[in-house]
């Protein structure tokens, strides 16, 4: 995952260290302490840049948007001509990402959203910002896949990105559960086979 450029200062490292433990602990399990420890920072210097714990997990989750966006921005699969095999391709991409242990590949919005949803609604609001954020980069390429097939769904694009994010962050619980990545890939195996099917031309339809 893409880091910020140059020398990071004691925000950047509280954010760093956020996305790190958080993925490996948990939002509740990891502590103010813990942070300041794994950024090198006093706790001075903590409650200088966020007001609480909570202010840093709500910038933690912009933080993970901007930097995994930038990551998925400059991935190759938008350099393919059909729009299809550009979804296709973000599929596969999603699966090289797997790599690693655990907390490494997992989403950390998705992380704090299953603890946090009821108890922390800004929380929940920024995770729910990072997640939908995330989908939409893909409904224009979705939309033009529809277009060029002259399908006519009774799903919508929209619709179609966020199930991609539902099965990817359901992966994710699969892969904490088994301790692996394998259960993942293979989920993201069974979203391209769907995807597939999803676009194939149905029997007597024309694609010209």
């Amino acid at each position: 995952m893409p880091r910020a450029a140059g020398k990071p200062d004691a925000r950047s490292k509280l954010l760093d260290a956020a996305l790190t433990l958080v993925r490996a602990k948990g939002y509740s399990a990891t502590s103010v302490d813990e942070l300041c420890a794994a950024a090198g920072v006093t706790k001075g210097a903590f409650f200088h840049h966020f007001k609480s714990k909570d202010a840093l997990a709500v910038a933690a989750a912009d933080y993970w948007s901007q930097t995994t966006g930038a990551l998925f921005a400059a991935a190759p699969y938008h350099n393919h001509a059909d729009p299809l095999d550009r979804v296709l391709g973000y599929v596969a991409f999603r699966k090289e990402l797997l790599q690693g242990d655990v907390p490494e590949f997992t989403c950390l919005v998705g992380t704090m959203v299953q603890e946090a949803y009821e108890s922390t609604p800004a929380i929940r609001d920024a995770c729910e910002r990072s997640i939908s954020g995330h989908a939409a980069t893909l409904e224009a390429d979705i939309q033009s896949a529809i277009d060029d097939r002259r399908l006519s769904p009774d799903w919508s694009a929209q619709s179609l990105a966020l199930h991609t994010q539902a099965v990817l962050q359901g992966a994710f619980i699969l892969a904490k559960a088994k301790g692996g990545a394998a259960a993942a890939a293979d989920s993201i195996d069974h979203l391209r086979r769907y995807l597939e099917l999803l676009f194939r031309p149905r029997a007597g339809q024309s694609t010209t």
